[in-house]
């Protein structure tokens, strides 16, 4: 089996390292119902609008957002949705984990009532 290199990995982790804060996921989140401008996304996140914008810029320079510009608007939407296909995974490995740990909650709780 071959050793990716780290110039090989450096770009996962680029990509991973966006998808590590919480106000771009919220972004995301806004997003996955279709494309919004900013007025939108903080409607829709409680996000100050410092804060969006700033997200923004991060998710598009990663290729995770377009930016189209509509009259005087700028909307934004989602280039690619294997984006929620990852969150799904990650989510779905969440709830596993938290049901395991729930399970092991409650054996330790039988113990202490024996």
């Amino acid at each position: 089996m071959l050793k990716p290199s780290p110039q090989a990995l450096t770009p996962v982790a680029e990509f991973f390292k966006v998808l590590s804060e919480v106000s771009r996921l919220q972004v995301l989140c806004s997003l996955k119902s279709g494309a919004k401008n900013v007025t939108e996304i903080i409607a829709a996140t409680g996000l100050g609008q410092a804060n969006v914008s700033k997200q923004l810029k991060m998710l598009t320079q990663a290729g995770m957002v377009v930016r189209r510009p509509k009259g005087i608007s700028v909307f934004y939407e989602i280039s690619d949705p294997i984006v929620f296909e990852l969150c799904e995974i990650v989510c779905d490995r969440l709830a596993v984990r938290l049901e395991e740990q729930t399970q092991q909650l409650e054996d330790l709780q039988n113990l202490r009532d024996r």
